[in-house]
């Protein structure tokens, strides 16, 4: 009789320790049930499946951005994303990835690549000649943006003359125009000579050659260097240094030879003149071999002189 009372109070002791582990035990049975019967998810966008063929078939959008990243030029992260395409779950996460990549890459593109060349081209369009070529020397984008052929054409037009519209120059836009832009420099040196009657420099300015010819406002031919030099040397000694006013501008380059028209100013009012620069290319340099310039006849003188015609 005490043996049983004894092991009654001794369940009676138990029973909340063995009711928390039958609690717990049903619990982690519960926790594992549920574990292996959860649904894995595939790569696709379908229904879950747990066949091994479904899962093959659910790895191939993988390959498909596999593809476009390879286009892209990462070929390192496309062999990653292959070696893990056999685990579902890890495969949707990197797809996803992968496509935060992709467009992060996209907007990470600068204004200039998103452009259309056209319109690069009318906004390159509205720039200097300094300040292209300082576009140029920034990055490699920049240099084949400014370098485009329309670019160089736009700015010809814009800077010298639309005269030469149906030109097609042999070694391109960029090439003609820095030819143009040597001759427009080297017919602006002539005046800077005449205005600082430098008898040196008209030397240096001629070519050598007994073919030259100058033809001065008075009508009077002079030809040979030796004979276009002296010309000069008269010119200078008889009257003052002038500073012409030059408009009109139009030159026309070739391989060896350039020729620019102009209209030129001494008096805005009475001293008017059309003159032609001819020019030679030799030994890196233009030399000028014709120059030509007579009075500029007014509409005035234009009736009167067909009058007395």
């Amino acid at each position: 009789m005490e043996i049983a009372y004894s092991l009654s109070i001794a369940f009676k002791s138990l029973q909340p320790f063995i009711i928390a582990t039958i609690i717990t035990f049903l619990s982690l049975l519960v926790a594992v049930r549920s574990f292996f019967k959860r649904p894995r998810k595939s790569n696709a966008s379908g229904p879950s499946t747990s066949s091994g063929k479904d899962e093959t078939k659910g790895a191939t959008p993988s390959s498909s951005c596999n593809c476009s990243l390879s286009r892209n030029g990462n070929s390192d992260s496309a062999a990653f994303v292959r070696g893990v395409a056999g685990a579902p779950v890890e495969g949707s996460m990197l797809t996803a990835d992968v496509s935060n990549v992709v467009a992060e890459r996209q907007n990470g593109a600068s204004m200039m690549e998103q452009l259309v060349p056209e319109i690069t081209t009318h906004a390159l369009s509205y720039l200097d000649y300094p300040s292209l070529c300082r576009l140029s020397m920034t990055n490699s984008l920049m240099r084949k943006a400014a370098n485009d052929d329309n670019v160089w054409k736009a700015l010809y037009h814009k800077d010298f003359t639309l005269e030469q519209d149906t030109v097609t120059p042999f070694n391109g836009w960029k090439a003609y125009y820095a030819a143009t832009r040597a001759v427009m420099n080297v017919n602006t040196e002539f005046f800077n000579i005449i205005r600082d009657r430098s008898l040196p420099g008209m030397i240096r300015f001629w070519l050598n050659a007994d073919y030259v010819k100058c033809v001065h406002a008075s009508g009077e031919l002079f030809s040979g260097y030796n004979a276009v030099i002296f010309s000069w040397h008269l010119a200078f000694n008889l009257q003052q240094g002038v500073d012409f006013h030059v408009t009109d501008v139009r030159a026309r380059v070739l391989t060896d030879m350039a020729w620019v028209t102009m209209k030129t100013y001494v008096d805005m009012d009475n001293s008017a003149f059309n003159m032609t620069n001819v020019f030679e290319f030799h030994h890196g340099r233009w030399y000028l071999v014709h120059h030509h310039s007579s009075v500029l006849l007014t509409d005035g003188d234009m009736e009167q002189h067909n009058v007395n015609g």
